[in-house]
């Protein structure tokens, strides 16, 4: 299914009632809106990882402009500040009120802006193996990805994160030797294979001069108003654990759990799929005071 957001058409898909039977009424459930991880993915990784919830929730599924199945729209609005306004876009055209806006990795950049643009918006946010500043802890990327993988993908770290190189011979061989030190666990071999991706979009935002080098969301995230579950793996490669610590420590106590997963890498629901399915259960049935 589609929806026009903001200009373009998103692709997005539903699991699980809105509304259930409850005695003499229906009674509405939380929707959870999911935000993937990228850019240049698509939605699929969290099927069916997130189903599980499906029986306490709706759960929204959408593929980012310029990702998946969705518009592109033009180039120069492949920001984070266009894929915020566009969450808060698709909940408008939608009719979801008070959503739960889970983002993993690139997705919680997203949730980030969204949540930090459109304050009071959210009812909850969830956060995953994310960061709130682009280039931060870009030696300890190159360092993970080659204790886990060895000198290959350690240098292939190096030449992407630190060069700033993203040329399709970089991109391709990053899915083949650093992808796979991701996760502890191992990964679906056809996980890759369902996924619809744009390599432009990767190469638009993690380039040298690109927004995933150069952003900086710290200074807004007072602006945070809802619950937030935060959570991030200690062996995550990629945007390793002292970038949920540095959002940690500048959200407002009050509103903040803070999980680490010891021994888990980027995917949380791969490696430790029971613990974090709970805590999302229980995020979810959360009660939020007036």
């Amino acid at each position: 299914m589609h929806v026009l957001v903001n200009g373009v058409r998103l692709f997005f898909d539903v699991e699980g009632a809105g509304l259930v039977p409850s005695g003499a009424r229906m009674r509405e459930r939380p929707t959870v809106v999911l935000l993937h991880g990228g850019p240049g993915a698509d939605h699929s990784h969290y099927r069916p990882q997130m189903s599980p919830l499906a029986d306490v929730a709706q759960l929204v599924f959408y593929d980012h402009r310029g990702n998946g199945r969705s518009e592109s729209g033009p180039q120069d609005r492949w920001t984070l500040a266009q894929w915020g306004d566009d969450v808060r876009g698709l909940c408008d055209a939608l009719g979801i009120e008070k959503p739960i806006v889970l983002g993993a990795s690139f997705g919680g950049m997203v949730a980030l802006s969204y949540a930090t643009r459109h304050p009071g918006h959210a009812g909850k946010l969830v956060l995953m193996n994310t960061a709130a500043r682009g280039g931060a802890f870009t030696q300890r990327r190159v360092e993970l990805f080659e204790q886990l993988g060895g000198p290959a993908a350690g240098a292939l770290a190096r030449r992407r994160l630190i060069d700033g190189d993203t040329c399709r011979e970089v991109l391709d061989d990053w899915l083949r030797i650093c992808v796979p030190q991701y996760n502890r666990s191992a990964d679906d071999p056809k996980a890759l294979l369902r996924s619809v991706r744009n390599a432009e979009a990767t190469r638009w935002f993690s380039r040298a001069e690109g927004e995933g080098n150069h952003f900086d969301l710290r200074p807004a995230l007072h602006r945070i108003r809802c619950p937030v579950l935060l959570m991030g793996g200690t062996l995550d490669p990629m945007l390793p654990v002292e970038n949920q610590r540095d959002i940690a420590a500048l959200l407002p106590p009050h509103l903040l759990r803070y999980e680490e997963f010891e021994g888990a890498g980027h995917g949380l629901l791969a490696d430790a799929p029971e613990r974090a399915l709970s805590l999302l259960r229980e995020f979810i049935a959360l009660e939020i005071s007036a």
